[in-house]
């Protein structure tokens, strides 16, 4: 019976068994991995609130490339115009001279001294008329010509209009989104930089390369009932363990993002 108790007691008193703790090396990866995660942490609510501004950025261009444009050809047109309203008037002040001309040779035929000079006086008069009718062919031409440049200057100047007037008000909606966020962007701007000072160089250059391909901006995600949390491919169960390990960055070999666990995010998020 006291032998029973003597080994109870050893049972007892005998040490539990020490917890693993991470080496060195995994600890360091640990760390660069939630440096990571901290990073992406923050740009993805940067581009949070970039969404909330929606196409409203391109739209915005794209109006104020198209009343660019309007006004260009617009002005363009009000150029024509005026050229076209200015020759029709040239050739006004050109018949007014002809008519002139014609008064005044026939003058000179009552006072002429032989046919040789009547006749030069009269094809003279013969040509200003030539010339007058030319000219007003000229005139009905030109004066189509400005009902037709007046009108599309009109049509451009009204469209013009409306289209400047969809600018200002995109252009207002954008100004009020930007607004309500410019604060908090910044002050996420700085957040972002900081993450980022935290990151090596090489790791950096990979997640801003990772980054800029992936559509919605991830480049370090987490697993997710055994998935990657990019892409949503299954995870091998091995991979999963080596993920969890720290022992090394671990990449999605379907969309190339780098993984971490749910400890990595909890340090994140949790912190």
């Amino acid at each position: 019976m006291a032998k029973t108790a003597t080994k109870s007691a050893e049972k007892e008193a005998k040490p539990a068994v020490a917890t693993k703790q991470p080496t060195k090396a995994e600890s360091a990866v640990a760390a660069k991995l939630v440096a990571l995660y901290r990073l992406q942490h923050v740009d993805s609510m940067v581009d949070k609130i970039r969404t909330q501004r929606g196409e409203l950025p391109l739209e915005v261009q794209d109006l104020e490339d198209e009343v660019a444009g309007l006004e260009t050809r617009m002005n363009k047109l009000a150029d024509d115009l005026k050229a076209a309203e200015t020759a029709v008037s040239d050739k006004q002040n050109f018949i007014k001279d002809a008519k002139a001309n014609i008064k005044k040779y026939e003058a000179q035929q009552s006072k002429v001294r032989n046919n040789r000079e009547y006749d030069s006086l009269s094809k003279e008069i013969e040509f200003q008329n030539l010339e007058i009718q030319l000219a007003e062919k000229r005139i009905k031409e030109g004066k189509f010509a400005s009902e037709s440049k007046s009108a599309a200057v009109e049509e451009s100047k009204q469209l013009f209009k409306d289209r400047k007037k969809d600018l200002d008000l995109k252009k207002k909606e954008l100004d009020d989104i930007i607004a309500e966020t410019e604060k908090e962007e910044k002050e996420l701007a700085k957040k972002s930089s900081a993450a980022a000072g935290e990151v090596e160089e090489r790791l950096l250059t990979a997640y801003r390369r990772i980054r800029g391909n992936a559509r919605n901006g991830l480049a370090v995600v987490h697993m997710e009932r055994g998935s990657c949390g990019g892409c949503f491919n299954a995870i091998p169960p091995q991979r999963q363990l080596d993920i969890a390990s720290h022992k090394k960055i671990i990449v999605c070999e379907h969309c190339g993002r780098i993984l971490v666990d749910d400890s990595v995010v909890n340090e994140v998020v949790g912190g």
